[in-house]
């Protein structure tokens, strides 16, 4: 069944300008900081009454004291003038500090919401999402919604309240000069709507160019080594080239549209102007108008169509912010399938309970393509269990259900005589560890990676205690020791040496069960000696299940499974399978053929 959230469309989706359902979760997220909003909302009536101020003055500057040459009194005007600009000025400013303030905490709490939604989700979501879109959740998803509030929602209310006050005013002056200017609206609405419908498939057309960009990129500087290891490096190139160029053609149009809405704004806004003095002239020379009166009613019209001229950078905002609004809530949205019972099952107290028990468990990552059919195996405590077997078999599988990474489809899993789905969750992936093949080291420093989970309990003692068991005593010969940096996924690093890291780091987190997946499958001989000396000291007197391909690896496990299309084939010691003649002899076998001599 595919994933709810999972949209490959989702990239290139324009929203609607408005959606009232998304505009109220908005509003949620930013209640916490309502006063903050409530702030910003009182400043726009001051705002348009300082923009308002400013023709009122000319007018009274023009009609009462240059045309009755009464200077003094043009000076006080003036004055005031410089008084109403400083005051517009400080409003601004303190209005776009609120916006961008309230902007930057909203994306703030979002951003924490998101991430502490996403490590609550199964892995299944991941397997089925990929990073690159979640970090667009993360990141450019949530820098629109910002916008919505600084460019985009405050914006529009602003220009709504500053609208009101020019067309009340305008009305109030001469209302006949009103319908002069109004008489431009209806084209002008035609007009916007025509450039604003071909602008919005030229920003999808973007948009879908970009995800492409993106997508290319991250895959090419994933693979990096593998272009240059066939020597791609040009063909590469002009792959990227193709797509930046589509890129930026795309970037070009909707460019065009955009600037076409602003300069036929600006030309009927001139129109208007030109309306405007041909007919005030002519009621000028019949003395039903003065001069101020049309001075100030030109500043009125200017600031009547500087909003609608920029109707377009806003309405493109408030779209992008809807699609990333519904993206982000879509994710929020989901609920995780594996969550802790609301009462979890208190541990039992008979001894006699297997540590580790699957019972008829049948699983399938897809549909009904399954990887295990009721497979049923037991694991006493404190004894070290190997699984082994073909690719694909399930063994990994077995690993990623004992910890609830997965939920089975059919069957039980039991850890300490308890199904695992009635354990809470932070206690069983605490019971039970795993180090997987490919071991995840954070960047940070090797102490950090080690304490991974410890939540600060562990001594010095006890840290180092764990690096000498986990024979990495490469620890000590770093520059910095426990405080030497690590790149990303321990890039500084060799692969046995995160394997010996890992290894300390379940040391440190000490769980009761261990599981070790393919541990030693892609390290050296040298390496290889020495985590096996590190895994003698981690799985003494512990409950351990060790996967494996390599059966070299498990001649010492006190029993071997063999699964074998998603059932335990057979099991035994090593000696005792070997005697059998069955599919795990023929294994070990083809690969003790395999071997160099």
């Amino acid at each position: 069944m595919p994933d709810p959230f999972y949209d490959p469309e989702s990239e290139e989706r324009l929203g609607r300008a408005f959606d009232r359902r998304l505009i109220q979760r908005l509003v949620q997220a930013a209640h916490p900081h309502r006063g903050l909003i409530g702030g910003s909302m009182l400043l726009f009536p001051m705002l348009a009454l300082a923009e308002l101020a400013q023709p009122w003055l000319l007018k009274i500057a023009i009609d009462d004291h240059i045309l009755q040459s009464d200077w003094l009194g043009l000076t006080r005007v003036a004055g005031l003038y410089i008084v109403v600009l400083l005051i517009l000025y400080g409003l601004r400013t303190l209005e776009s500090y609120l916006m961008e303030l309230t902007g930057q905490r909203v994306i703030h709490d979002l951003r924490e919401a998101i991430f502490g939604h996403l490590v609550s989700l199964e892995a299944r979501f991941f397997d089925r999402n990929p990073v690159g879109r979640l970090m667009t959740r993360v990141l450019s998803d949530v820098e629109a919604v910002s916008e919505a509030f600084t460019s985009g929602l405050f914006a529009v209310v602003a220009d709504v309240i500053t609208l009101v006050g020019v067309i009340a005013v305008m009305l109030w002056i001469d209302w006949r000069l009103t319908l002069v200017t109004f008489a431009i609206v209806p084209p002008l609405a035609l007009i916007a709507v025509y450039f604003r419908l071909n602008a919005r498939d030229a920003y999808r057309e973007v948009r879908r160019r970009l995800a492409r960009l993106n997508g290319f990129l991250q895959e090419s500087l994933q693979g990096m080594a593998v272009i240059q290891l066939f020597v791609r490096e040009r063909h590469e190139r002009e792959r990227f080239g193709r797509l930046n160029s589509d890129y930026r053609r795309s970037l070009f149009r909707s460019t065009r549209w955009e600037s076409s809405l602003y300069a036929s704004v600006e030309a009927l806004g001139s129109i208007a102007l030109a309306l405007l003095i041909w007919y005030g002239g002519r009621r000028i020379v019949a003395e039903s108008l003065t001069f101020g009166a049309l001075v100030a009613f030109i500043q009125y019209t200017n600031r009547f169509f500087l909003p609608i001229r920029d109707l377009g950078a806003k309405y493109t905002v408030m779209q992008w912010a809807m699609a990333s609004s519904e993206r982000i809530f879509g994710l929020l949205d989901r609920q995780p399938e594996i969550v802790a019972p609301a009462a979890a099952a208190p541990r039992p107290a008979r001894s006699s309970a297997p540590a580790l028990e699957f019972v008829g468990v049948s699983f399938a990552y897809e549909a009904d393509a399954w990887v295990l059919r009721d497979c049923s195996f037991s694991v006493a405590p404190g004894e070290r269990v190997a699984i082994v077997g073909a690719t694909g078999e399930g063994k990994t599988t077995c690993a990623r259900l004992l910890n609830r990474s997965y939920d089975v489809r059919q069957g039980r899993v039991l850890v300490d005589g308890v199904d695992v789905r009635e354990w809470e969750l932070a206690s069983l992936r605490r019971h039970v560890g795993i180090i997987f093949q490919d071991s995840v080291l954070f960047a940070g420093t090797v102490e950090d990676n080690l304490r991974l989970g410890a939540d600060g309990t562990v001594s010095p003692v006890e840290l180092a205690r764990a690096i000498e068991t986990a024979r990495a005593g490469f620890v000590t010969q770093l520059p910095k020791g426990l405080g030497e940096p690590l790149g990303e996924r321990g890039a500084n690093v060799s692969y046995g040496q995160r394997q010996l890291l890992a290894i300390a780091r379940a040391l440190v987190y000490n769980p009761a069960v261990l599981v070790l997946d393919e541990a030693m499958s892609s390290v050296d001989p040298e390496s290889e000696a020495l985590i096996r000396q590190a895994m003698s000291g981690l799985l003494a007197g512990r409950t351990s299940i060790t996967i494996a391909h390599r059966l070299s690896t498990v001649h010492t496990a006190d029993r071997i499974l063999v699964l074998h299309r998603g059932r335990v084939h057979e099991e035994g010691t090593h000696a005792e399978l070997l005697r059998h003649a069955d599919l795990y002899a023929r294994l070990y076998e083809l690969q003790r053929g395999g071997a160099p001599a």
